[in-house]
């Protein structure tokens, strides 16, 4: 038996309670290793049932139940927010187990986000771009790609229009567009606004030639 689908005695566990020890275990194995599944008996106050303990939650110790607010009337408590032993940030849900109207039972999900936190901040480090940071004019003042995609995409968007969802005329007009803002200036800007609106060279040439003749 694994650490996820590990469970306490049966006899812990009143009759009505033993049937959500299976769905306990079965969350931890699902997400192992990032959930524990703490299952309290609201009788006794107790933690009776451990699926996947990161906590270093015990059988049998008292439920503290105090700290996520409880109250009878419950059915859903969270997500909140709690700090694991080892700093780890845990994020958690509780439901309440009725049998009838009555409270039985409390299970709670205690999710391990501190790994999704440090990717977070990983992938948000490594696309920042410095807001002082200027683009070098040096680099860029010749860079007719970039001026390029950069009407196209502003063009699409003032539309509402992607490019592979473009009529022919739609791309008509946005040639003739980016050839009033003087976007063929460049070498091969033909063959490359060609590419991007997935329109063969002659089609590009022949909107042009509409356009002069308008």
């Amino acid at each position: 038996m694994t650490q996820a689908q590990k469970a306490s005695p049966v006899a812990d566990l009143t009759p009505e309670l033993a049937a959500y020890a299976p769905v306990c275990d079965a969350i931890a194995l699902l997400f192992q290793p990032y959930a524990e599944v703490v299952l309290h008996d609201l009788s006794t106050e107790t933690v009776v049932h451990l699926s996947n303990p990161f906590s270093k939650r015990e059988l049998g110790e008292p439920s503290l139940l105090h700290e996520i607010d409880f109250k009878p009337s419950d059915v859903i408590i969270g997500p909140y927010e709690k700090v694991n032993w080892d700093g780890r940030r845990i994020k958690s849900v509780s439901a309440v187990l009725r049998a009838g109207s009555k409270g039985i039972g409390i299970l709670c999900i205690n999710v391990d986000v501190s790994h999704f936190h440090a990717v977070m901040q990983t992938l948000t480090a490594l696309v920042a771009v410095p807001q002082s940071a200027e683009k070098p004019a040096s680099l860029f003042k010749e860079d007719w790609h970039e001026r390029i995609n950069e009407y196209i995409q502003s063009w699409t968007r003032e539309r509402g229009l992607s490019i592979a969802e473009m009529t022919r005329l739609q791309k008509q007009q946005l040639v003739a567009d980016l050839a009033g803002d003087g976007a063929f200036g460049g070498r091969n800007a033909a063959a490359y606004i060609s590419r991007i609106l997935g329109l063969g060279r002659a089609t590009v040439y022949n909107y042009l030639r509409k356009k002069d003749q308008a």
